[in-house]
């Protein structure tokens, strides 16, 4: 498999306000269970952009907001202690591969650190490949029911 290329322009950093539509715009392309309202979204975003226990990061290239992830901490019993969980993860089409989701996961795994996370969770249905790559393991099958 060929390594991820980084541009020397690339980076990560908290999600701006300035970053709504186009987090809005990437949000829309990711889901395929939900169709992503803009009513809902915005009554979420400014919320979780300053939620104690989320981490929304925005990944650029050329300083253009490029992708996203938003993350939640949490505290547990079976990990004795917090851990966290990458809810959703994105990247523009014509950019995956590029390393850029690659270094959202980094800079999550660091803040996770920070938090003295025991580890990192997240479901997948598409990009099993890209976290195993990332050296994540399958752990559990996933369920879900959907609420009205």
């Amino acid at each position: 498999m060929t390594r991820s290329r980084v541009a020397p322009d690339d980076g990560v950093r908290p999600a701006d306000a300035g970053d709504r539509d186009i987090v809005f715009d990437l949000a829309r392309a990711f889901a395929t269970s939900f169709s992503v309202e803009r009513a809902a979204f915005e009554e979420s975003w400014e919320r979780l952009r300053r939620a104690p226990d989320a981490t929304l990061l925005v990944a650029t290239r050329a300083q253009r907001p490029s992708g996203y992830l938003l993350g939640f901490h949490h505290d547990t019993f079976f990990a004795n202690g917090p851990v966290s969980w990458i809810e959703e993860l994105t990247i523009q089409s014509e950019l995956r591969g590029q390393g850029l989701g690659r270094l959202l996961v980094e800079a999550f795994a660091q803040e996770a650190q920070r938090r003295r996370s025991r580890l990192i969770a997240l479901a997948t249905r598409r990009a099993d490949a890209f976290y195993a790559q990332l050296g994540y393991e399958e752990s559990a099958v996933y369920y879900r029911r959907v609420l009205s």
